[in-house]
């Protein structure tokens, strides 16, 4: 479970899905025999009624497909965008540095899909989605059927039935309300895109 201080704890499923959904490529955290393992994968979000999915897929010869198969829970994290703040930042001290960031951690039960059909329909889910803003988008449908089915066997997929998401965003909610406005004026001279995109935030969550 993520330390969520209450200023910091971000309970409304609507923004922690969209959250994911914008920042899909996840850690897909679980333990197993030899301890915690983890994997980067991408997901995608499905909606069952009022149980949420998410859906993935490991390569066959990952050693976290035979730990997943003894089932218990399985972590996926989502991180979003973070920032270095400085306490020369803010009006008034003493204070040390600090991060700003904003994560979502989506806990649950781990089913293991090893139906063709499924994972056919899985992967043109994700190249669709991904190839979309491309000027000439890639389609799977092109690639010689015997070449695709022999990728396919290459895989396995993967279903978390979501039981609890948590999102904690640090945006300095913290601080005095004279030092929020410099933080974020600070990181937009930064103007790399998680600075700008952490100011952004924190201006959109900025009491009015």
């Amino acid at each position: 479970m993520v330390y969520l201080p209450p200023h910091f704890t971000e309970p409304r499923p609507a923004v922690l899905i969209a959250h994911i959904e914008q920042h899909d490529f996840g850690l897909l955290v679980s333990h197993g025999a030899a301890g915690l393992v983890a994997s980067h994968i991408p997901f995608l979000i499905e909606r069952h009624g009022e149980q949420l999915h998410l859906l993935g897929h490991l390569a066959r010869p990952n050693p976290q497909v035979e730990d997943l198969r003894q089932g218990g829970e399985a972590l996926a994290i989502f991180s979003g965008p973070h920032a270095y703040v400085s306490p020369s930042w803010y009006a008034a001290g003493p204070s040390v540095p600090t991060w700003n960031y904003v994560d979502v951690h989506a806990y649950g039960t781990l089913r293991l899909i090893e139906v063709e059909d499924w994972l056919r329909r899985l992967l043109q889910r994700l190249s669709d989605r991904h190839e979309a803003g491309s000027p000439a988008p890639w389609c799977m449908q092109d690639l010689p059927e015997p070449y695709l089915q022999g990728m396919l066997k290459g895989i396995i997929g993967l279903d978390i039935a979501v039981s609890r998401l948590e999102g904690k965003y640090k945006l300095s909610q913290n601080r005095p309300a004279v030092d929020r406005p410099r933080v974020v004026a600070a990181l937009e001279r930064r103007g790399d895109a998680d600075a700008l995109a952490v100011a952004a935030l924190m201006r959109a969550r900025e009491p009015t």
